[in-house]
């Protein structure tokens, strides 16, 4: 285990620490619920950066920044303001569908948060995970060339095979739909927490799928 190992662990338990410390916990509830979009924002720009920090550390062995780091962190502070909004539409709009008897369910917790993952990661999650790796592309590709980058390079540099094969086929049924359940199982004060923790998984798996064939090639 290398120095930047412990670096990270002790980043992330100080994060962990300070989240479960009654002050500073009350402090985060209230500051989510007068500012979730801010929060939001903080949260993701943090921890998924730490996320994607550690899927390079796995896969190159070593711990480096990736090209377009702070842009890297501003992108995943918008997608967690989007997840912030999108997390209310969908969990108002399963509970006004099971209300009205649409879908079956009504008056079950589990049924609420199992059609709400699923709805979720197969029609929000997809877009998302897509316009996070044209971003991710954009931004190698501006790196590696210094100038310009054309949206049919983009398009054309991204491996689809093992976007389509790995991230939606695998990821969101295996695992996304799953860790989603137990997070709209819990209270709503707590979910952003549990989303927080997931957005460390999201980062990793989303580079690290991103980055496999070329270390395979390597």
């Amino acid at each position: 285990m290398r120095k930047g190992d412990f670096v990270w662990i002790l980043a992330l338990a100080t994060l962990a620490a300070g989240l479960m410390a009654p002050p500073t916990h009350r402090a985060f509830v209230l500051a989510t619920a007068s500012h979730p979009f801010l929060v939001g924002f903080a949260k993701f720009c943090v921890l998924a950066t730490m996320g994607e920090l550690m899927a390079l550390r796995i896969v190159s062995g070593t711990w480096k920044a990736p090209a377009g780091l702070l842009q890297r962190a501003a992108i995943w502070g918008l997608l967690g303001m989007a997840i912030v909004l999108v997390f209310e539409v969908f969990g108002a709009g399963v509970a006004g569908v099971l209300r009205k008897g649409l879908l079956p369910g009504d008056g079950s917790r589990l049924a609420f948060a199992f059609l709400v993952s699923a709805i979720m990661n197969l029609t929000f999650a997809p877009v998302m995970m897509l316009t996070h790796r044209m971003t991710d592309t954009f931004l190698d590709l501006r790196a590696e060339t210094g100038g310009a980058v054309a949206l049919a390079a983009v398009v054309g540099r991204i491996d689809w095979n093992g976007f389509v094969s790995f991230v939606l086929f695998r990821t969101i049924p295996l695992f996304w739909i799953p860790a989603h359940t137990i997070t709209f199982l819990l209270p709503p004060e707590y979910r952003v927490l549990a989303a927080a923790v997931l957005s460390i998984a999201l980062g990793a798996i989303l580079a690290f799928a991103k980055r496999k064939p070329r270390a395979v090639a390597a």
